[in-house]
């Protein structure tokens, strides 16, 4: 009796009751959500809404250490005693991000290197991007992650952006078909994905400020779209805000674009987080509906603040805090799986190898030079064929083990390499290799400028070679922007190729240039002196190997530009207003050219390009025919079938393009979009397949801004089947008898400054 009366005194010094002492404590999976989120304190509802940190990552409050994977992104508090358990979030928009030799780790743990999103987009496979998906999923979920922070979908809309590798392209359709495969893919092991940049994450150059002024019908029918197409079509668990403000608010304090469009408009069930100290104000962030802060700590003891002073409802905590213990639930840690550290690396590098072959574009071949014939010399030019560019820099990173060069791909598949060039260049980037910094050596070699050769040195590697390949070069990545120099060729580049060029066609030798970019850059200058161009993108660890099975002839190409090339950067429509203004420190960036981004720019003004949208060739030919449709008259949804067919001597796929030409009476339209695509399987010579497209009555429409409303216009539309966005083989035509709103929307995201689009009529 008197231990019992001691006990219950100890108990009331401390405010607690005997009561409180025996009740059952709720636990997230067994009992509802709502009921453990009544049962955390104020200090555990603050912690749970953002990450660890990363000062907490070595001093936490508890004293725990709280790395749980050594390179992870970051990662969601847990809260033992209600069951929470921390979930991972690790980057890895081309495969995971984490570190292969830890402290304390007596194994390695090397991930796969897959092609960038250039590359995955220029396949136009979603099956193929799909795969990609799966494979990279495994390794997130046998490395013990339980969030890949990708795809990135901003759209393509100036080639120096210095995150474009890790976008798809320009056309927010092409973006939301193969981003929604990719998505597929990862959450099919079980594991989430994080959609980002959400949204208009398209210049670098103070990214955590910069003010995007993007008008009403630009914001919804190019920059939103591929996010929606992808949260609709394929629900990632969570949605990444950017860094950017779009019209004068930064995006995840911005209640309209994260509830009203996401959540209200879309219907998205899951989580968002903010990007790493993104934002300002975390009571903005809170109410806007941005759910998770990271990478946290620093905003802890403001939202306790403003908890204590009544500026934030503790039903808009609580609501965020269901969101993510909803996500939570969904996590392989909090399922207990027990992960290996052993996912499948070799077939991983196959489904690498296959992606990277789809993905790189035949942009000339004259002559048919490629694929080779009689050829078992090779003399490589330029530092990137020594040392291969698999992908850009920044969170985009992944530790592989190995990636083959071009010189050692060659000859482990029985070319002889000349090497008195191979001395050369090799004896170049290892003085700049020692040069560096250890911390700076894995990517000094991409930014440091191209080796100068003499005639003399040249003309002597002639007689070593059957042929003689150049490779161009160029890396970016996060944090800053291409510049305008970088986007064209060095004089030396330049004189490079031409003087390769005039010396093997002297000896009646031919030249191959291979592009190991990440971006578009400049060809037309130059583009007339090599016979074959082979746009090879960065494509990860095996992205060498591929490109010998193409330039041998093993895998016949079928990447098409998933962007446009422009003649020369000045006809870039956003080359004037990139990255913003003030120019050197920009605050503002007016997105004045509107909808008209890449093809839609450069064909309904006229303005040539150097390849266009959509352009790829083939070892082999290709024949369109028998167009039908369903109707000559739209009825809620319209099927085109056509026929395509391997007229040529080798197998191959083709890529199908469809592109609709709409009534221009009530607004201004671009000439045409891109509304669906194809690709075929791979065709023997003299076989057919047919390929189908659905049209629904959002493809028919665009978004009027003065009614807030997807309208498609009565009147003739035009079915174009193409090659590519000049290359049309067929067309049909069909008729709305009468304007149809499909869809009304809120009237949100207005332009805090005036912004006037780019029209034809005042151009």
């Amino acid at each position: 009796m008197k231990k019992t009366i001691l006990f219950s005194a100890f108990l009331a010094v401390f405010g607690i009751s005997s009561a409180q002492n025996t009740a059952h404590i709720p636990q997230l999976g067994k009992d509802k959500i709502d009921d453990v989120i009544a049962a955390m304190t104020l200090e555990e509802k603050v912690y749970l809404l953002m990450g660890l940190g990363e000062n907490n990552w070595l001093n936490p409050p508890t004293g725990e250490k709280t790395v749980i994977i050594a390179g992870e992104a970051g990662l969601t508090w847990a809260i033992p005693r209600l069951g929470i358990t921390p979930s991972v979030l690790t980057d890895g928009p081309a495969g995971l991000r984490i570190e292969s030799h830890p402290e304390g780790l007596n194994f390695t743990r090397y991930c796969t290197a897959f092609p960038t999103a250039t590359a995955l987009a220029s396949t136009w496979n979603p099956e193929m991007v799909e795969t990609v998906g799966k494979a990279m999923g495994n390794e997130v979920l046998e490395y013990g992650s339980d969030v890949l922070l990708a795809p990135a979908i901003n759209i393509h809309r100036n080639p120096l952006c210095g995150r474009n590798f890790e976008y798809y392209s320009e056309d927010p359709f092409v973006v939301g078909k193969l981003a929604s495969a990719m998505v597929r893919g990862l959450q099919s092991n079980g594991v989430g994905t994080s959609l980002k940049h959400f949204v208009a994450n398209n210049i670098e150059t103070n990214r955590n400020s910069i003010n995007e002024v993007i008008s009403q019908r630009a914001l919804r029918e190019i920059y939103l779209r591929g996010f929606e197409m992808v949260v609709k079509e394929a629900q990632p668990w969570t949605v990444m805000s950017s860094y950017n403000r779009v019209n004068g608010f930064y995006t995840s304090e911005n209640y309209d674009l994260l509830t009203t469009i996401l959540r209200d408009e879309w219907k998205f069930k899951g989580m968002v987080m903010s990007d790493w100290w993104g934002g300002k104000d975390a009571v903005a962030q809170m109410k806007a509906g941005n759910d998770l802060l990271m990478p946290g700590c620093t905003q802890r003891e403001e939202l306790l603040t403003a908890l204590k002073n009544k500026i934030i409802d503790i039903k808009v905590i609580d609501r965020n805090l269901k969101r993510i213990l909803t996500f939570i639930l969904k996590t392989p840690r909090f399922k207990g799986y027990a992960y290996s550290n052993k996912p499948d690396l070799k077939a991983h590098a196959l489904v690498s190898h296959n992606a990277a072959t789809e993905g790189m574009v035949l942009l000339k071949n004259d002559k048919n030079t490629l694929p080779f014939n009689n050829v078992k010399r090779v003399a490589l030019f330029g530092k990137t064929s020594y040392r291969f560019i698999a992908g850009g820099t920044g969170s985009g990173e992944v530790n592989y083990e190995s990636a083959s060069t071009i010189n050692e791909s060659f000859e482990s598949n029985g070319y002889k390499v000349a090497k008195p060039l191979e001395a050369i260049y090799k004896q170049f980037i290892d003085t700049i290799t020692q040069k560096a910094k250890p911390e700076n050596r894995k990517f000094v070699v991409d930014f440091h400028a191209e080796l100068p050769l003499s005639k003399e040195q040249i003309d002597s590697q002639v007689k070593n070679a059957d042929i003689g390949i150049i490779t161009i070069g160029r890396n970016a990545g996060e944090g800053s922007d291409r510049s305008v120099a970088d986007f064209s060729l060095t004089d030396t580049e330049k004189q490079l190729i031409r003087e390769v060029s005039e010396a093997f066609h002297a000896a009646n030798k031919k030249v191959v240039v291979v592009l190991n970019i990440g971006g578009v850059i400049a060809t037309s200058d130059w583009r007339d002196y090599p016979d074959a161009i082979l746009l090879a993108w960065q494509t990860g660890q095996e992205g060498a190997n591929a490109i010998v099975d193409i330039l041998k002839g093993k895998v016949n190409p079928s990447g098409k530009l998933p962007m446009s090339f422009p003649m020369s950067y000045s006809d870039v429509p956003s080359a004037k207003t990139f990255p913003g203004e003030p120019a050197d420190n920009p605050i503002n960036a007016v997105y004045n050219e509107g909808i008209y981004v890449g093809y839609r720019y450069y064909e309904t003004f006229k303005i040539p390009t150097a390849y266009e949208f959509g352009y790829g060739l083939s070892y082999t030919q290709f024949e369109y025919s028998n167009i039908r449709l369903s109707s000559k008259e739209f009825n809620n949804e319209l099927t085109i079938m056509v026929t395509v067919k391997n007229t040529g001597k080798k197998e191959g796929k083709e890529t199908v393009e469809l592109y609709l030409h709409a009534p221009n009476t009530e607004i201004e339209k671009p000439v045409q979009e891109l509304k669906g695509f194809a690709k075929t399987k791979l065709l023997k010579p003299g076989e057919s397949q047919e390929l189908s497209f659905t049209l629904d009555a959002r493809s028919l429409a665009s978004f009027w801004t003065n009614v807030s409303s997807w309208v498609a216009e009565k009147g003739h539309y035009e079915v174009r089947i193409g090659a590519s966005s000049k290359d049309i083989r067929l067309t049909a035509g069909f008729t709305l008898p009468q304007t149809m709103v499909v869809e009304k929307v809120h009237d949100v995201l207005y332009p805090n400054r005036p912004v006037t689009d780019l029209t034809p009529s005042t151009k």
